[in-house]
């Protein structure tokens, strides 16, 4: 078996934190790639192992190994106490519900408020934005997070300014805090960082040995465009029961007014307080869930999606869609439908 080389004494430490619900694909995912910086493409284009200009350890904090929630095995190399000082940490993703609360996590919050007190770097991988927050870090700071977790991280901490489309957020004093939005653009964030303590030409060539392709779209055309139903209001329920089979109707409002027995002026207001959205905006997120359908599966032209979904003006189902996806209907078919077309 080959051994890899070692980072030199001097290289920075990104200490990549292993809690209890960490994933372990991005955990392993990010210290994988991050030790490649300086080592990979030597030994691809001239034969020899190059020396790793980064040192990645796992720390965790008792510093035993444990199964992650989907069962795989982790394998710390440090304790929080025993980790060197670290120029960044970084926490991968963490497999907890949207609206649940960290607390297990004290030893690790205070921790990372020391990391950040000695000047490190703070960068956050998809959920691990949540143990930030709840260590009170992003007080009035910009931040992202898994499109599926901004609404929960936008209620419980209202004074954080969550960009639900973006895939990469610099913040903080001395833009010390970074964080990465869902799914694999922890890639993102670990190129980001490479640039920002080797170089931008070495993470250009670990983007081309890894054939990575930088989500320069945000995450917003991959997001779903969430409408939950609630089950406080009884009356409300009845109407989005209602409307999930009917939002192609001419005035579906109207019938969902019809159907609550209320004034139009009392509707509105019922349904705002228990949805967190207008029934237009609720229509509208139900008619563009169904148009994306719509547009990956078949071939129909887009003035015919938008008269499917309830749109007699096809320009303005265009706008909206833009507006609310991020990509043209048009850009959205030619990104997604090829995918959905390969898999198939």
């Amino acid at each position: 078996m080959t051994r890899l080389a070692e980072p030199s004494r001097g290289a920075p430490t990104i200490a990549l934190l292993a809690g209890p619900d960490a994933t372990a694909s991005t955990l392993y995912g990010m210290y994988d790639l991050l030790g490649s910086a300086g080592r990979d493409w030597e030994f691809l284009t001239n034969g020899r192992m190059g020396e790793p200009l980064l040192r990645p350890l796992i720390v965790s904090r008792d510093g035993c190994g444990f199964r992650a929630p989907n069962g795989a095995w982790i394998e710390p190399d440090a304790t929080l106490e025993d980790c060197p000082p670290p120029t960044v940490v970084c926490i991968p993703d963490l497999f907890v519900a949207p609206d649940a609360r960290l607390d297990g996590y004290a030893a690790e919050i205070a921790w990372l408020r020391a990391c950040q007190a000695r000047g490190a770097l703070l960068a956050a991988a998809c959920t691990g934005a949540l143990l930030f927050a709840e260590a009170g870090l992003l007080e009035e700071q910009d931040a992202t997070t898994h499109w599926a977790y901004c609404d929960a991280l936008a209620r419980r901490f209202p004074r954080v300014r969550v960009h639900a489309h973006r895939s990469l957020v610099v913040s903080g004093e001395g833009q010390r805090l970074i964080m990465a939005g869902g799914g694999t653009s922890w890639i993102d964030l670990a190129l980001f960082l490479v640039a920002r303590l080797v170089s931008v030409d070495e993470a250009m060539r670990l983007a081309r040995i890894n054939l990575i392709d930088w989500h320069h779209q945000g995450q917003q055309p991959y997001a779903a465009l969430t409408c939950s139903r609630q089950v406080e209001d009884a009356g409300i329920t009845r109407c989005q029961v209602w409307v999930a089979r009917h939002y192609d109707t001419h005035s579906p409002v109207a019938g969902m007014v019809e159907i609550s027995g209320l004034t139009e002026r009392s509707f509105k207001r019922r349904f705002k307080a228990a949805t967190g959205m207008t029934p237009m905006d609720y229509v509208h997120t139900l008619r563009l869930e169904e148009a994306k359908q719509l547009l990956e599966s078949g071939d129909e032209p887009i003035d015919a999606v938008a008269e499917q979904v309830g749109y007699a003006d096809p320009s303005f189902f265009r706008r909206l869609f833009g507006r609310r996806v991020g990509l043209t209907p048009s850009q959205y078919r030619r990104r997604f439908r090829a995918l959905r077309l390969r898999l198939e």
